[in-house]
């Protein structure tokens, strides 16, 4: 599958987001963030992936008019937390997102997790939408029946749905919906938070037998399954690894072995934990 750096996934609204993103979560030294920006800015990043939820707000739109790069050039995501959930909240939200990253709107607002009435929340977004203060809305954790409940108040679809992907978690059945429904898929914690997974011995000697990292090795298995990626790291030469996956490709056999390694393992909350969403909803 030939794929460039300059790739990007087009959503069904007719904008996109590129194939491979920042993720900052866990970023919470302002200067370590800025820095692993301007890293990621001058490796070919031009996706800052964040959320209300990380506290990094204001640190990444600190980066973002440091960088050296155009507004316009990059895609900004940023997420509607739990205990914001509601029609006018949601704006409320919104507005304070905007201001701590010292925007005029945003590429991308998701809502963060599937609790309470999200369904509000979405009607909010709709407006933010239609107001051009958004140029694409979207979900995060979302399984197939909280997007089919969505879909009977929406009047907008979801252009994507980030969810926890990963060799350990493949979410193969979910990555059909999804495209049946023509949203894109993006993996967070693709690496599955390194550990384990960047150990196994199937990946090991995949990325040796080509001078990679294993996790180039899994973050090009990510692309090859049609989604994007936004592995989160604040050390300069791995930040410049985590893009270079467009000069080498996997064989079918190599993508067989790592679909093998699935287990259905996740390393975060499920979305349908009613104990995770009840404590961070209240």
């Amino acid at each position: 599958m030939e794929l460039k750096v300059t790739d990007r996934k087009v959503f069904h609204n007719g904008q996109g987001i590129p194939l491979v993103g920042l993720g900052v979560w866990k970023m919470e030294d302002e200067h370590e963030a800025v820095d692993a920006i301007q890293v990621a800015v001058d490796a070919g990043y031009r996706a800052i992936d964040t959320a209300k939820a990380y506290e990094n707000e204001v640190f990444v739109g600190r980066a973002i008019r440091e960088v050296g790069i155009p507004r316009e050039d990059l895609t900004i995501t940023s997420k509607l937390w739990n205990a914001d959930h509601g029609y006018d909240e949601t704006l409320r939200a919104f507005d304070a997102s905007l201001k701590k990253l010292q925007l005029d709107y945003l590429d991308l607002y998701l809502i963060h997790w599937p609790v309470g009435s999200y369904k509000d929340s979405w009607r909010a977004m709709e407006r933010l939408y239609n107001e051009g203060l958004v140029q694409s809305i979207g979900v995060s954790n979302f399984h197939q029946h909280h997007l089919e409940s969505l879909f009977t108040t929406a009047n907008e679809k979801p252009v994507i749905d980030q969810i926890e992907m990963h060799p350990l978690l493949s979410q193969k059945p979910l990555r059909a919906y999804l495209e049946s429904q023509d949203i894109v898929h993006e993996a967070w914690s693709p690496l599955a938070k390194g550990g384990e997974l960047l150990q196994h011995p199937v990946l090991i000697s995949i990325a040796e037998a080509r001078e990679l990292t294993v996790a180039q090795v899994i973050l090009r298995w990510h692309l090859n399954n049609g989604s994007v990626v936004i592995p989160k790291s604040v050390t300069p030469k791995r930040i410049q690894n985590n893009i270079d996956v467009f000069h080498f490709d996997l064989t079918d056999e190599d993508m067989t072995k790592i679909d093998a390694l699935n287990k259905d393992e996740r390393t975060g909350s499920n979305p349908d934990s009613k104990e995770f969403l009840a404590r961070t909803w209240n």
